[in-house]
């Protein structure tokens, strides 16, 4: 079982940037791939990034990659999405997600999900 917990969501000006994290509590942290889901009003949620159990691996949807950037500090039990450029269709509830097993993640069916925060872009 593993807990997790998102922080680092907010308004910003389309350009600008956030960092996300999500804090993870429970069984060990390094056991785990980790991936970043967002949805908007209105539409499913979608797929945003991952990061394999060693940092190693990382996949992006085509809709951020070049923007933004997921990365883990398994010794602070902690993995990040670092979002550049931001644009008004960034604006979503943002969520943190794990399990054991990359392609789940990627998949979108990770076993454990935190509970998410809100990124708001304005134009």
């Amino acid at each position: 079982q593993v807990q997790l917990g998102e922080s680092g969501g907010g308004l910003v000006q389309a350009g600008g940037s956030l960092r996300l994290s999500c804090a993870a509590s429970g069984r060990t942290f390094s056991s785990y791939a980790m991936g970043w889901f967002r949805q908007a009003p209105g539409k499913d949620r979608e797929f945003v990034a991952a990061i394999s159990r060693s940092g190693i691996s990382k996949y992006y949807a085509d809709s951020v990659k070049g923007r933004f950037t997921i990365s883990r500090d398994n010794a602070k039990n902690t993995v990040y999405l670092q979002m550049n450029t931001l644009k008004p269709e960034d604006t979503a509830v943002y969520y943190c997600a794990a399990d054991s097993v990359f392609s789940t993640v990627i998949a979108g069916t990770p076993d454990y999900w935190g509970q998410g925060t809100q990124v708001t872009v304005s134009s």
